[in-house]
């Protein structure tokens, strides 16, 4: 790195999912509207579990920690791009980046986290039905709801610190909509080899780790329902596993994609895509695979809005 070719920068260029303007009023609409579908869905949700008494199990009480997780998550990214089409201008302040980085890695993380610890909850409830209300009292749960946002908040801390001991060019320009980290350090011109190892670090503790015991956790699942004979019992133990199965399926999938792709990685463009689905469009069907898959839930709505639900 020459000297001077660094500087104090207080700003960087979100150059957003498309320059077009014709396509600018499209893309604010339709992301406007899915960040109302996810916030009032989620607060459903977690309205419908709060003010039913039937829904203060362990397994609600997480759920209605994801769905808060997934307003925070949406609205670390979304409203920032809102606001920067409104204006039609690129800019988030320096601090505003590095907070974005912090919020999004945070929230990524308790995702990750709380989907682990539903399917913990999941292998407790039918492979250890008599211990169940044993083990999950609900200090324990409350407990691995205050681990998980510590780790998160760990992470995230850390990794947003690290960014900030970073220098960056002038051509601060973040191919993305949101100050994804990786893209952001992608910028730095100094030697950024302990943030890389950082990252990988995270990705296999935070995001493997938890992945691993989701993965676990089915198997015992699965091992279970294979000695069980009523066909009756395993479609009753299914259906209650099918909501989180479908929610891992969608978040990991997407994300992994995102990371893993060829074609991700190759094109900034087919990443920022790929993003959406993991940061978007994820939690926003989040609401609607439970409410819809979840008698107890729909139950609840229906005593909330006074109409059937399907």
């Amino acid at each position: 790195m020459e000297p001077g070719n660094d500087t104090h920068i207080s700003e960087f260029h979100l150059l957003g999912l498309s320059e077009d303007p014709e396509l600018q009023p499209l893309i604010f609409g339709l992301f406007l509207s899915m960040y109302l579908i996810t916030v009032f869905g989620n607060l459903l949700i977690i309205f419908a579990i709060s003010s039913d008494s039937h829904l203060h199990t362990p397994m609600y009480f997480f759920l209605a920690n994801l769905s808060f997780v997934d307003i925070c998550f949406i609205s670390t990214t979304v409203p920032k791009m809102l606001q920067n089409i409104q204006t039609q201008s690129q800019v988030i302040t320096y601090g505003g980046c590095i907070t974005q980085i912090y919020f999004f890695l945070l929230f990524t993380g308790l995702d990750d986290f709380l989907l682990a610890v539903m399917a913990y909850d999941r292998c407790m409830a039918i492979c250890h039905p008599l211990y169940y209300t044993v083990i999950m009292k609900s200090t324990y749960c409350v407990l691995l709801v205050l681990v998980s946002w510590m780790m998160s908040a760990l992470n995230s801390l850390l990794q947003s610190l690290m960014v900030l001991w970073l220098f960056f060019c002038r051509e601060v320009e973040v191919s993305h909509f949101f100050c994804e980290i990786n893209h952001v350090v992608r910028l730095a011109c100094s030697n950024t080899l302990l943030n890389d190892l950082m990252m990988y670090f995270a990705a296999v503790l935070l995001a493997g780790g938890p992945l691993a015991g989701i993965i676990y956790s089915y198997s015992k699942i699965v091992s279970s329902i294979l000695h069980i004979s009523s066909a009756q019992s395993k479609y009753k133990i299914f259906s209650t596993c099918a909501s989180h199965l479908l929610v891992v399926s969608l978040f990991y999938c997407t994300i992994l994609g995102v990371y893993l792709s060829p074609a991700a990685t190759q094109s900034s463009r087919a990443s920022e895509v790929a993003s959406v689905m993991y940061t978007v469009v994820t939690p926003m069907l989040n609401p609607f695979i439970y409410s819809l898959r979840n008698r107890d839930i729909k139950r609840a709505l229906k005593r909330i809005v006074g109409v059937p639900v399907m």
